[in-house]
């Protein structure tokens, strides 16, 4: 670019991911609060006259959505890039090829969809020029697709691991390589680094087969924008490294966690500003454990939240009824009764001791004929 850094004003960019819609709780539909989620980060994009929407991928919960998750999802890019051009990478939730079907018609709209890394030459790295903005797009990349299936076969976990770092690392060594020092460099990718992992309940891949370290990003990079993980989170490196996490609160496993997007504000050669703008629309989830009586004392004032109910209490008939029946929101109901001292002491006494010990001890406890200890005993020696 002929502008030179002191020239260009800053680029503002909003960063979300992991919308995962069509997810359902517990079976029921969660379409209307995804609609206002989108929605409510689509009127923060136009209150911040934002340059670019990056989306880290995961905007499906399944490889296979439904006409409304698919109608819910072209309609919130489409959406967004009324106000500033979106660029989005596939997750691993989402299916690559069903991207390439639409690509053409998404790029009418300003939607560039990514969802396999590609050479810099072949559209690996996108120039926004008008912006001064250089951009490497990363979708999830599984360790199938870079480590050859032989390798799969012929190395143990860890050393394929290894392979799948080393790389990853040469891949983004190679994207990256060409930043220049007049426009703001940006990464946006679906990727699991060595962070903080969601307290999300589906974790569909195992985290460490996949997980790089932040330092493969170089310290020329404006801002890192990823997603994969559902807590909103800095990942400490070299380079601002930012997780934007679920955009609301996708299972019980995130009950409680604060949602939001991430707002980045940069200038060639200068550290990025970052706010988080937070998301209210979705429906809380409550998770509330405790007896009977304790969870029906702290279900005052829950209004529309989604609740899930652990009791410490003995089964019964018609216990889960009740509770759904006073407790509105309630899409699950468990039994998780604690174990008293007593009974901890009880275990820890019989550690150690003989299998024959313990049954003439339940033998005595129940009145049983002591006579079957010598049964016991014989049957116990023709098993082991």
């Amino acid at each position: 670019m002929s502008e030179t850094a002191d020239t260009i004003a800053p680029v503002k960019a909003l960063h979300t991911s992991d919308w995962h819609v069509g997810r359902t709780i517990r079976g029921r539909s969660r379409a209307e609060e995804h609609r206002s989620v989108l929605s409510e980060i689509t009127r923060h994009a136009a209150h911040h006259a934002v340059d670019v929407v990056l989306v880290a991928g995961d905007l499906f919960d399944v490889a296979t959505p439904t006409p409304e998750s698919e109608s819910i999802v072209y309609r919130a890019v489409l959406d967004l890039a009324e106000v500033a051009p979106v660029v989005a990478v596939s997750g691993n939730h989402d299916n690559p090829r069903r991207f390439d079907a639409i690509r053409p018609l998404l790029d009418l709209g300003r939607v560039t969809v990514v969802s396999s890394i590609a050479r810099p030459q072949d559209g690996g790295v996108l120039e926004l020029d008008d912006i001064g903005v250089r951009l490497v797009p990363i979708p999830w990349t599984s360790q199938r697709a870079i480590v050859t299936a032989a390798d799969l076969f012929d190395k143990d976990r860890d050393d394929t691991a290894t392979q799948y770092i080393d790389r990853m690392r040469r891949v983004v060594a190679a994207l990256t390589a060409d930043a220049a020092t007049d426009v703001v460099n940006v990464v946006v990718g679906h990727v699991m680094m060595h962070a903080d992992p969601s307290g999300s309940e589906r974790l569909a891949h195992t985290i460490y087969d996949y997980s790089l370290p932040a330092q493969i990003f170089p310290g020329h990079l404006t801002y890192v924008a990823l997603g994969h993980l559902h807590r909103p989170q800095r990942v400490p490196a070299p380079v601002p490294v930012r997780y934007s996490g679920s955009p609301m609160q996708l299972d019980f496993g995130e009950a409680g966690e604060a949602k939001s997007v991430v707002l980045v504000e940069a200038g060639p050669g200068a550290p990025a500003s970052i706010d988080l703008l937070e998301i209210t629309s979705g429906t809380p989830l409550v998770q509330l454990r405790g007896t009977l009586e304790q969870v029906l004392a702290s279900a005052d004032g829950l209004g529309e939240a989604h609740v899930k109910v652990v009791l410490d209490e003995a089964p019964r008939v018609g216990l889960a009824d009740e509770v759904r029946s006073r407790i509105p929101g309630v899409v699950d109901v468990g039994i998780e009764r604690s174990v008293d001292e007593p009974a901890r002491r009880r275990v820890r006494s019989r550690l150690g001791r003989r299998p024959s010990e313990l049954f003439a001890e339940y033998l005595e406890g129940s009145g049983g004929d002591p006579a079957l200890v010598a049964v016991f005993d014989e049957l116990y020696d023709e098993v082991t």
